[in-house]
């Protein structure tokens, strides 16, 4: 497995990772600035190439022209680091190839799709590509460069082509792909989901708080839970791994914000609560296709969500009846939302149970071990 992550908080990986594992496999992953001390699951084992986020490693917020610099030269720091990734990422991958084998190269995102594919190419080996997220429509950040996406678009198709499966997160980015790329195999979705907790208290009814468990960062509504935190009917927690820029200028109104958590600290956060926000902008293509890790978490403890009524999200809330939804951008539907999910608790709940065999990681981890199976022609 390839990925630009530091893997150690990657959930998506290391389930996939663990899996295949639990299937007979074993598993090499190589990360992006991997923390020295991560002791990965068993069966696993972890290279690191390149270096972490400027953001996770920097120790003060920006000026103002520092902001600016940044804006501009954003997309030229990113790619020269990323080139950097690619190549150390591919030196360590035929070091590994040259002790033990590969069966199959799993590249991660457009990122490590270029390496992905040379290394197949080079081994004779079945090629998963397993985009997280709907590419070309994902967030700017720093300076616009379109002729770079196009130039990514491209090249993706392309690559796209020699993949022997494709694996995404939702029915909603496999649509957008399957039209953008008629020239694809099939791809097949494996959600972000969690494992079912049964060996869990029920969660507090009716809920005395509204926790967002997630980044901290733009385009994620944080803003609008600000705004409408003084009069939701409950505490309002936003605990995350936090973009050091955007927090210092972000106001959390009446919210209190936490540091990132271990998943079990957060499963007993969210279950002491009783309530999960689950929130996306409305801004982007990519934000209207994503089924955010946060949903499905939230489902695998039993705890209802006040979810952002975009595009799959809010369709995927009412499909199964997960919680409540409210208007993007708008504060005073939030509190709405938060309330209906009060007096509606009890019954919320019981759907949120009634949905978790669906929505769970043993349902997408068979299917994922199927496909492997199916490449390998076992």
């Amino acid at each position: 497995m390839l990925v630009w992550t530091g893997v150690a908080t990657d959930t998506r990986v290391l389930r996939e990772a663990s899996a295949l594992v639990a299937a007979g496999d074993t598993v090499h992953v190589i990360g992006r600035g991997v923390p020295t001390d991560y002791r990965p699951p068993h069966g696993v084992t972890v290279d690191s190439a390149g270096r972490p986020p400027a953001a996770q490693t920097r120790g003060r917020d920006l000026t103002a022209p520092e902001r600016l610099a940044r804006w501009a030269l954003l997309p030229v720091h990113v790619r020269r680091r990323l080139e950097r990734w690619q190549a150390e990422a591919e030196e360590l991958a035929r070091r590994a190839a040259a002790d033990a084998p590969f069966g199959v190269v799993h590249a991660h995102d457009f990122t490590a799709l270029p390496v992905g594919a040379r290394l197949a190419g080079e081994w004779d080996l079945p090629l998963v590509y397993d985009t997280h997220e709907y590419w070309v429509g994902r967030p700017v950040e720093g300076r616009p460069a379109p002729w770079r996406r196009r130039r990514e678009a491209a090249t993706e198709d392309a690559l796209g082509r020699r993949a022997a499966a494709v694996v995404t997160v939702g029915e909603g980015v496999a649509g957008a792909l399957r039209a953008d790329h008629p020239g694809w195999p099939e791809v097949t979705v494996v959600h972000n989901t969690f494992p079912v907790r049964t060996d869990l208290p029920p969660a507090t009814s009716p809920p005395r708080a509204f926790v967002y468990a997630g980044r901290l960062a733009a385009d994620r509504e944080l803003e609008v839970i600000a705004a409408a935190s003084r009069d939701l009917p409950g505490e309002v927690v936003l605990r995350g791994p936090a973009d050091a820029e955007w927090l210092g200028r972000f106001d959390p109104g009446a919210a209190r914000v936490e540091a990132a958590a271990p998943l079990e600290v957060v499963d007993n956060e969210l279950l002491a609560a009783g309530a999960a926000l689950v929130t996306h902008s409305d801004r982007w293509p990519n934000h209207r296709l994503a089924m955010p890790n946060k949903l499905f978490h939230a489902v695998s403890l039993g705890v209802p969500v006040v979810a952002t009524d975009v595009g799959e999200l809010g369709a995927a809330v009412r499909r199964h009846g997960l919680g409540t939804t409210y208007r993007p951008g708008d504060a005073a539907d939030l509190v709405r939302a938060g309330r209906e999910l009060v007096a509606r608790h009890a019954e919320l709940t019981a759907q949120v149970l009634a949905a978790r065999e669906e929505l769970s990681w043993e349902h997408d981890a068979a299917v994922l071990v199927r496909l492997h199976e199916r490449v390998r022609g076992r």
